[in-house]
């Protein structure tokens, strides 16, 4: 008995020593885990202990955001767009027959698109609905509404579209300019058709230019670019769905990532709401957007810019050139200055610039301010449409919008005029779904005749189809010159 008490008692003895050794080794593993943890440059000198188990003394602990009232209020206002186009395949090439012309090719699309009033007027991308011949709402209770198109602005990529409901959820306009990088967003909408999906980030940046938005003054497309860049996750399907603050109050419309595959990789960008709220705006009371210009040529400052002009500051925008008979030039605004301001808000390069200018009207005034020869001075210009007129109140040439045709109507300017060598003429500036793209006409073609009579103005054509029975004969030219002539039956 006693030499199995001594094995006992030798044998708690190893136990003991082992379990103290293991305790040791692993005090010595945390040490050096929080040594390295901290760089390299630190494993040379001791930690103290009290930073591998406890609380760094004096830090200050911020609370995690809360998304989910702003994710509910939403995700019910933000809905699934769905759409079907007819298109045209290119001609195919046979040994034997040549050339052949395939038959046209039905395509699906989809997008997202947020209520921004409770009786059916929906905001979405231009590019969601461009070209369309049939476009559906999902709402996220499940109901299912066709919608028309009320308006397109190709320069934002904005479109307004209209269900026939009543009562429905809507978002409210934030005030974009008072979004600030950094703060926490979510973007709202039905990426890769998984619909009413939330995804969260920060602000990335303000005012981001990405050269996406296509100019073609053909089209009356001067493209605005001022984006806000976050990035909260966004992919295809995400277009036109909201980018809201944590008050679930809408800040943008999303409507493109920065990607090298097609999907997203690290950035998406949104049109700014006081952007959205004024082309919406317009598009419903209106029918197109009745855009302000400065009336001058304009670039960015850099280091080698400032240096050669010997100007003596970075932030601002250079005036190249003033336009004849623009609004910078009847207010004063020479070749040679610097905006710095437009109203209160400072403006640092070309996007800022245009993105406050956009949300005015032609006849609008607005103070901006400039440096001239040094000095910081303030000028009150009043507004001008690209023909250099105050639209303020409507002339009877104004562009008008004819649902029945499914087209927006502008009168043909002087230089289209001059270069197609015509004495008369109305752009067709945008079509959507209805009678004139069913026959063929496309944006930019310029009506000069129907049934022979000469057209001046929109309301001419207007006039011209009122009450009119039977078929028409609708004539004209496109901006590359070729003439065409369509049958319109009414």
């Amino acid at each position: 008995m006693s030499n199995r008490g001594g094995n006992l008692k030798r044998a708690l003895g190893y136990i003991g020593m082992a379990a103290l050794g293991g305790l040791l080794a692993l005090g010595v593993h945390d040490r050096m885990d929080a040594r390295q943890s901290v760089g390299m440059a630190d494993t040379l000198a001791p930690v103290p202990t009290h930073y591998v188990n406890q609380p760094v003394p004096n830090m200050t602990m911020v609370a995690t955001p809360d998304f989910t009232d702003a994710a509910a209020h939403s995700v019910d206002a933000v809905v699934h767009v769905t759409t079907e186009a007819t298109v045209q395949q290119a001609p195919m090439y046979n040994f034997f027959w040549g050339y052949q012309q395939r038959p046209p090719q039905q395509v699906r699309g989809a997008g997202s698109g947020v209520i921004i009033s409770d009786d059916g007027y929906i905001v979405t991308n231009n590019h969601v609905v461009e070209g369309a011949d049939k476009i559906q709402v999902h709402l996220n209770d499940k109901r299912k509404f066709e919608a028309t198109v009320i308006g397109r602005d190709p320069s934002t990529d904005i479109a307004l579209i209209k269900v026939d409901a009543e009562k429905l959820p809507t978002l409210a306009f934030a005030n974009s300019d008072d979004v600030k990088v950094g703060q926490w967003v979510l973007a709202v909408g039905n990426p890769m058709n998984l619909t009413s999906t939330v995804t969260a980030g920060i602000v990335s940046a303000l005012a981001r230019n990405i050269n996406i938005l296509q100019y073609d003054p053909d089209r009356d497309v001067f493209p605005i670019e001022s984006f806000i860049q976050t990035d909260a996750a966004v992919n295809p399907g995400n277009s036109g769905g909201a980018l809201v603050n944590t008050n679930g109050d809408l800040v943008g419309i999303n409507s493109a990532i920065a990607s090298t595959t097609g999907s997203y990789t690290g950035y998406s960008f949104a049109v700014p709401s006081n952007i959205v709220s004024k082309v919406t705006h317009d598009l419903m009371e209106f029918g197109h957007v009745r855009r302000a210009f400065l009336g001058v040529t304009i670039s960015d400052i850099d280091q080698d810019m400032a240096k050669s002009l010997e100007l003596n500051r970075l932030n601002g925008v250079y005036v190249k050139d003033v336009v004849p008979n623009g609004a910078a030039r009847k207010a004063g605004v020479q070749s040679g200055d610097v905006i710095v301001k437009v109203g209160a808000m400072p403006v640092n390069n070309v996007p800022e610039l245009q993105g406050q200018i956009s949300k005015f009207s032609p006849g609008d005034k607005v103070a901006i301010t400039l440096v001239h020869k040094g000095n910081e001075v303030v000028k009150e210009l009043t507004l001008l449409d690209r023909a250099g007129d105050d639209s303020a109140s409507p002339a009877v040439s104004a562009e008008v919008t004819s649902p029945s045709l499914g087209a927006e109507l502008a009168p043909a300017g002087k230089d289209d005029l001059a270069a197609l060598k015509l004495d008369n003429g109305v752009k067709v500036a945008r079509l959507n779904p209805g009678k004139l793209r069913s026959i063929g006409i496309r944006e930019g073609f310029i009506i000069t005749k129907i049934d022979q009579v000469p057209m001046r103005t929109p309301q001419d054509i207007v006039k011209a189809l009122n009450g009119k029975r039977g078929g028409v004969l609708i004539e004209g030219v496109y901006p590359n010159g070729k003439r065409a002539f369509y049958g319109l039956g009414v």
